[in-house]
């Protein structure tokens, strides 16, 4: 396919686009908030200090990117900091981060005209494109102006570089167009290749996200929430956090932990959906399932009933994971691909996960080798092991400290890309 016609069906796709957009805002008013950011008609930026735009996509990417982004304001002090992201939980996730120090706005659509607008308005001296964001129009554009494009904690699946494979032309055409690949592991760098990356482009740096920081402060408040958890309920709890959980699969879980609920009336779930527009959602099918529920963002307050704590708040998962004896990292029992299970084991926190880790492949492999991670394949198998975790401190403990020494053990890609950022810059 030749980027013009790529181009020319995305400009037929708008509408849908913008449809989709509209009906997911009914239940995300967000989203119907912002649109002209969408196509790039922003302010533009003080000419007075060179930019340096980084684009992560959502919650997690935006996260994962924070270190590395800290690091560069602090190596240019004399930069701009441009930071977008596609969703609106991103985009809180960037205002929490880093407040008025950088510059956020939406990525604009991936439309030439739209493109160009958004590279005038901004103009970067450097891109920075957070693992697998690869927009023919948006690096062809950045290839025009020569600003240099790194792709940062790399992956690529082989569904994902199967439908890149597919394009053709088109894709080989971006590769080539690309200044440096970051990628996570060889496996998905050997897949870069056979899209027509060279070996020139690409290196492999490992995962940013092993480059994790739990500071004291996440304990600290994490044990004074758990205090008042437990002074509630009058009794200590055996605490299983489910975090990052999707449509489909907070069913499973909740199912789960009524089978626990049976072996163990000390059990507490902390059940934290990975989309804000479905807490009412998840709430009402707690209270379906006759499960006794507060929600965290309304009070901390537990009583002896109390079964379920709904996480429905932004930005707090990490204090939320080191709370918990236990966590699920969901995304995983629905065909998703998983979620970060990095964050509860730099914690010391023995983790379960479902089958579906192909965003993970690699990391979770190793996890489960280094004996740090568990897979289920049902509710049925979630239920079985979070009881036997459950009602062993010997066996959760020994499972989050190989987790954490796994976790501490890969640290480095985040030094590794700050050097490949820095000489990409002197070039």
């Amino acid at each position: 396919m030749s980027r013009i016609i790529y181009s020319f069906l995305l400009y037929l796709a708008v509408p849908l686009v913008l449809l989709k957009m509209y009906l997911r805002g009914r239940k995300a008013p967000a989203y119907h908030k912002r649109w002209c950011e969408r196509f790039a008609f922003i302010k533009a930026l003080p000419d007075n200090k060179p930019v340096i735009w980084v684009h992560s996509v959502s919650v997690g990417e935006t996260i994962a990117s924070a270190p590395m982004v800290k690091q560069l304001m602090a190596l240019y002090p004399n930069h701009q900091f441009v930071v977008t992201t596609m969703t609106p939980t991103g985009s809180d996730r960037v205002k929490a981060l880093y407040g008025d120090t950088v510059h956020h706005v939406y990525c604009p659509y991936d439309l030439p005209d739209v493109q160009s607008r958004f590279l005038n308005r901004i103009r970067p001296t450097l891109a920075l494109m957070m693992e697998t964001e690869l927009w023919p129009n948006t690096v062809a554009a950045c290839h025009k102006r020569n600003i240099p494009i790194v792709i940062a904690n790399a992956r690529l699946s082989e569904k994902s570089a199967k439908g890149y494979g597919k394009l053709g032309g088109l894709t080989r055409q971006m590769m080539e167009q690309i200044t440096l690949v970051a990628c996570q592991n060889s496996t998905d760098g050997e897949r870069f290749k056979q899209l027509g990356l060279t070996d020139k482009q690409l290196r492999i740096t490992g995962s940013v996200k092993f480059d994790i920081t739990v500071d004291s402060e996440i304990h600290r408040q994490a044990n004074e929430l758990r205090k008042r958890w437990e002074t509630g309920a009058e009794r200590k709890r055996d605490i299983l956090i489910a975090a990052s959980t999707h449509q489909g699969e907070d069913e499973q879980v909740i199912a789960a932990f009524k089978q626990v609920l049976a072996k163990n009336k000390d059990a507490l779930l902390v059940l934290v959906p990975r989309h804000p527009e479905r807490f009412n959602q998840v709430f009402q099918l707690i209270e379906g399932n006759n499960l006794s529920a507060i929600r965290h963002s309304q009070t901390s307050e537990t009583t002896p009933e109390t079964q379920v704590i709904l996480g429905d708040t932004m930005g707090e998962l990490m204090k939320l994971y080191a709370t918990a004896d236990l966590a699920f990292v969901g995304g995983s029992l629905v065909e998703n691909g998983g979620h970060n299970m990095l964050e509860p084991a730099a914690l010391g926190t023995p983790v379960l996960s479902g089958p579906s880790i192909f965003n993970f492949n690699e990391i979770s492999q190793e996890l489960v080798s280094s004996g740090g991670m568990k897979l289920v394949q049902s509710s049925n198998e979630l239920a079985e092991q979070a009881s036997e975790l459950l009602a062993s401190s010997d066996l959760r403990n020994s499972m989050g400290e190989k987790g954490k020494i796994f976790v501490e053990s890969n640290r480095g890609a985040l030094q590794e890309l700050l050097n490949l950022v820095q000489k990409t810059l002197k070039v």
